[in-house]
């Protein structure tokens, strides 16, 4: 196998004692570069995504002149219209890409699930949200691997991206496939992927990004890997797929722990008199030992609200306690709340009364510079409000309209003048907007921590 047991000390980012050198042996960098899946990597070969979400489209623009097939498989047609009339939401860099794709017809999009069985390799990038009492919606995720498992033909490399619990590899895709007579390693190549896509993040792209990998079989890792190796220039592979389903899982959780802890030391440092984001960043200047992160208003997005809960459900069916991983969902999932508070807080101090106050939400995507509002915080802080009688609006130039947890809709204000308020409240800052008018408003609760433009800001 193409691999080599030498992990560039560059590509590890670990709060240890400075000796994780030592356990380089537990990976493998792959090193066969990339290629077809098949026994031939110089031959011809085709490429299916499933799902083009926000991570399914740019992995299939990130074959672009690599693959001389892709087919880009949805089953929205209205999210095909809107790939095909250029108008999903993209980086600035994939942009581009999208338009040449399609401009060449090498990125074909449809929605009949038996295209699946006309590539060489199968790429599955469906969403794995969970439901209101936080259970994992798995109805995508059986419903895509069922499609490709019905679809499958001998010699096709199947690589599953979608985060999810340990076991869903082997339980989804090669046990199933099993029962047709494919069997994983020999007929078929099972491996899973977790995806590594920041949405609009332009520091972190695909290409500089590792991956890791792990395969139903040695082969199955191989020669995933080198599909996987089209996407980036690093990719490590590991013992199993129940591993690599267990990292991204883990890469996940330890964002919320840590999310959850500096929303907490944040609060800590209200209390004291002190500026967070400084202490943070005077922290970080230790070289080992500190990986820290940034207070916000919330947590939100596909990945940090939603993933850990996989984890909870399956360790929960086998009373197997997770208490400081559970705290710090509770504690993610109460934050908009304590932003809803903090803002009554302002308004009563100012003389103003909450029942009535005219406050208006600044940005209500989840992250800077996207239109994503999955898990976005804003939406439980914009009910919170409302519950109180606050009369809530919001300005968001990438989000012209938001659906209320009650269903109600409201549009975005186009132009807002900051005196006409009561209360700003700092949710998300894109990038490249204007934000001057949100100075006259005369009072400024910033959710950021960052939004120190204005004087008179008070922060959660």
């Amino acid at each position: 196998m193409g691999v080599s047991a030498v992990v560039p000390e560059s590509q590890l980012s670990l709060a240890v004692n400075g000796r994780e050198y030592q356990l380089h042996h537990k990976l493998a960098l792959f090193q066969g570069g990339p290629g077809s899946p098949g026994a031939d990597p110089a031959a011809a070969w085709s490429a299916a995504i499933v799902g083009l979400g926000y991570v399914g489209l740019p992995t299939a623009l990130a074959l672009h002149g690599r693959c001389p097939r892709i087919i880009g498989m949805d089953i929205s047609e209205d999210r095909l219209a809107a790939i095909a009339a250029r108008e999903a939401d993209l980086a600035d860099t994939d942009r581009p890409r999208l338009e040449a794709a399609l401009a060449d017809g090498s990125l074909e999009l449809t929605s009949k699930v038996a295209a699946i069985a006309e590539a060489d390799a199968v790429i599955i990038c469906v969403p794995t949200p969970v439901d209101g009492d936080h259970q994992p919606d798995l109805a995508a995720l059986r419903g895509a691997c069922a499609a490709v498992v019905d679809q499958a033909r001998p010699g096709q490399t199947i690589i599953l991206t979608s985060t999810t619990y340990v076991g869903t590899t082997r339980e989804l895709l090669t046990e199933p496939l099993a029962a047709r007579g494919l069997r994983a390693g020999t007929d078929v190549y099972v491996a899973f992927s977790p995806e590594r896509i920041d949405p609009g993040n332009p520091d972190h792209l695909q290409r500089d990004t590792p991956r890791v990998v792990g395969g139903a079989t040695g082969t199955c890792a191989e020669r995933a890997a080198r599909v996987i190796s089209q996407l980036t220039d690093v990719v490590y592979l590991v013992s199993s797929a129940d591993a690599a389903e267990a990292t991204k899982l883990y890469e996940n959780i330890f964002r919320a722990v840590s999310l959850a802890l500096a929303n907490e030391f944040a609060d800590a440092c209200g209390a004291l008199g002190l500026d967070p984001i400084e202490v943070t960043l005077a922290a970080g200047t230790k070289p080992y030992g500190f990986l820290g992160a940034f207070p916000g208003p919330g947590v939100g997005g596909h990945c940090i609200p939603c993933d850990p809960h996989y984890l909870l459900w399956q360790l929960d069916s086998r009373q197997r306690p997770a208490p400081l991983i559970k705290q710090a969902m509770r504690s993610i999932a109460e934050r908009p709340h304590r932003v809803a508070d903090r803002a009554a807080e302002l308004l009563t101090a100012g003389g103003v009364t909450v029942a009535g106050a005219r406050v208006i939400v600044v940005g209500v995507a989840y992250k800077a510079g996207v239109q994503d509002l999955r898990e976005s915080p804003a939406l439980p802080l914009m009910a919170g409000l409302r519950s109180r009688g606050v009369a809530v609006s919001y300005h968001d130039p990438l989000v012209p309209v938001v659906r209320l947890e009650d269903g109600q809709t409201v549009a975005s204000v186009p132009a807002p003048d900051g005196a006409a308020y009561d209360l700003a409240i700092i949710h998300t800052l894109h990038p490249g907007v204007d934000y001057a008018w949100v100075g006259r408003c005369p009072r400024v609760l910033d959710g950021t921590y960052q939004f120190d433009s204005v004087p008179h800001r008070a922060v959660v």
